[in-house]
């Protein structure tokens, strides 16, 4: 039986696409490999946001390409955001590759793998118009207790510093019948956490209902109470609704979680950006969410070293942090990437510059949060409980309904003689804190 072997690189909405692939491969009758070192076809599905992603795309090809000239893999498939954005580029450089697929065309993965193993070269890379169904099947990388779901594709904004909207397409919204039906199947195979994505969640529906339907969709999943915990992701600033908000806080299985990446708050930033969002709004939506859910999480990214950015600009965001105080928050040095209109623009920051404001914005951010969970000292609250501590039998790994997998913190459970599986959901009373993780004990409420 050919095995298939894969890395994916990137965020959620990258892993997804993978598990796809493998879902159609396995179904067309090929075996998932665990070891990716003795598969007979390598797929890596590559991420190409920022340098940093592109560099580990290129390393882990070229890993991948020696492993084929040392005979351990047949075929190399190149998969993704840096196929598309970069395909024929690649295919003159890497000759090593077999193939290269772009983002529309995941769905031809099965009949691609047979023309490579029929020693045929592949080149694959069409308009980005891509959206799977409930009916599409998936390949579970993720553990059982948790998954996610993309209730959308591609993008409706055109900020300034990103290539997104060129790599995915247009924004494309699924239906919320098949968004229901897909939450159900996960339901069924044990998720007690789903976790909405897309490039713009809050943008949901504009395409095919002609309205934001965001909260509908949220209303729909929560009233149906299929999983305990439903997370959403993503939200852009600008499309953020008050009936959505108003729904969020309405329902208990809704987590009081906000991903709401701001990216700068300085309004000539903002406008550079093409945020399409001033800083009086943003002050005004954070207000909102905050009276609306008192014990609300809220997540952002930042910007830093974005072309022209003053030290007196780079301050006020630093002054935002401190007045906002964000219980998670992420910030990402300015990539100057080709292709989009920021590339061009004048006065860019020396890498060096970026470098400590970066420095600067994580070591204010690290010493807001240790405060803030020193304040869950001595509380108790649910935990979801991810795997066991691979050293210590009485220690298990979770998260609170605060943080989001693979991102946030981790709340560290002592279970003592009790037997805990992943996927248990916990009342877990926090007995230490530091910078970004918590430590607890199982209590009996």
């Amino acid at each position: 039986m050919i095995k298939i072997g894969m890395i994916s690189l990137g965020c959620p909405r990258n892993l997804i696409d993978s598990e796809i692939m493998l879902g159609l491969l396995e179904k067309a009758g090929y075996k998932i490999s665990e070891d990716i070192k003795f598969s007979d076809v390598a797929i890596v599905n590559t991420c190409a946001f920022i340098d940093d992603a592109k560099k580990e795309s290129v390393d882990i090809i070229l890993e991948l390409i020696q492993l084929k000239k040392d005979g351990n893999i047949k075929a190399l498939v190149v998969a993704g955001c840096f196929s598309q954005r970069y395909g024929r580029k690649l295919s003159d450089e890497l000759k090593e590759v077999d193939v290269f697929i772009g983002t529309a065309d995941y769905p031809k993965i099965v009949s691609i793998v047979k023309k490579t193993l029929n020693n045929q070269k592949v080149f694959e890379v069409n308009k980005p118009n891509f959206i799977y169904s409930h009916s599409t099947p998936r390949f579970f990388v993720t553990p059982k207790h948790f998954s996610y779901l993309k209730i959308s594709e591609g993008c409706g904004n055109r900020c300034s510093f990103c290539i997104i909207r060129r790599i995915r397409g247009r924004y494309r919204s699924r239906p919320i019948e098949s968004i229901l039906k897909e939450a159900k199947g996960l339901s069924k195979r044990g998720a007690k956490e789903i976790n909405l994505i897309g490039q713009d969640t809050t943008f949901y529906g504009k395409d095919i209902y002609n309205k934001l339907k965001l909260a509908d969709l949220l209303k729909q999943l929560a009233e149906e109470n299929i999983v305990p915990w439903i997370r959403l992701l993503y939200t852009y600033p600008g499309h953020f609704t008050d009936q959505l908000i108003e729904v969020i806080a309405q329902y208990s299985n809704i987590c009081k979680y906000i991903d709401l990446p701001l990216q700068h708050i300085n309004d000539r930033i903002l406008s550079r950006m093409k945020r399409s969002v001033s800083k009086k709004q943003i002050l005004t939506l954070i207000d909102k969410l905050r009276k609306a859910m008192p014990d609300l999480a809220l997540r952002t990214t930042f910007i830093v070293g974005f072309p022209g950015e003053t030290a007196k600009e780079f301050n006020e965001l630093l002054d935002f942090m401190k007045q906002i105080r964000f219980e998670r928050l992420g910030i990402f040095i300015y990539s100057r990437e080709e292709g989009t209109p920021a590339f061009s623009f004048p006065d860019q920051i020396p890498q060096y510059i970026k470098r400590q404001r970066f420095d600067k914005a994580m070591s204010l951010q690290q010493d807001i949060s240790r405060k803030i969970n020193q304040g869950f000292l001595g509380k108790k609250i649910d935990v979801l409980i991810d795997q066991m501590d691979s050293t210590d039998p009485g220690l298990a790994i979770g998260r609170s309904k605060d943080d989001a997998p693979e991102v946030d913190g981790r709340v560290f459970v002592k279970i003592k003689q009790k037997k805990i599986k992943p996927g248990d959901l916990l009342k877990v009373k926090i007995t230490d804190t530091y910078e970004y993780d918590l430590v607890g004990e199982i209590t009996a409420n």
